[in-house]
């Protein structure tokens, strides 16, 4: 597993509060006040070669969100998508205004 890159095997009934608790326990660069956690589901499609990317939440450490009592059950997480998390400083966020794509259409970006 490359440094930067943690499995977690859990149930569908995780919250993404659970899931910031379980990556501030190995990182502990992440452990500070109003660091925050964007979730994004990251999952295969079947009919071609490529992964389609759905934000499903944001939690921020030491303060309460909306998102923390979501479920993987409650997004469209199945099993074998991956959850790619984005770590960021309090120093450094910004929350950014939503693409165009998720403007005008209701529909995953594919990377």
């Amino acid at each position: 597993v490359p440094g930067n890159e943690l499995q977690i095997y859990t149930w569908m009934d995780a919250t993404l509060r659970e899931l910031t608790g379980l990556i501030k326990e190995v990182n502990i660069e992440s452990r500070v006040r109003g660091t925050t956690f964007d979730f994004v589901l990251v999952s295969p499609e079947y009919n071609c070669p490529r992964f389609n990317a759905f934000e499903i939440g944001l939690t921020v450490a030491g303060n309460r969100s909306p998102d923390d009592s979501k479920t993987l059950g409650n997004t469209r997480f199945s099993i074998g998508d991956y959850l790619d998390v984005c770590i960021t400083p309090p120093e450094r966020f910004m929350r950014r205004p939503a693409p165009m794509r998720y403007l005008k259409k209701k529909k995953p970006f594919t990377h």
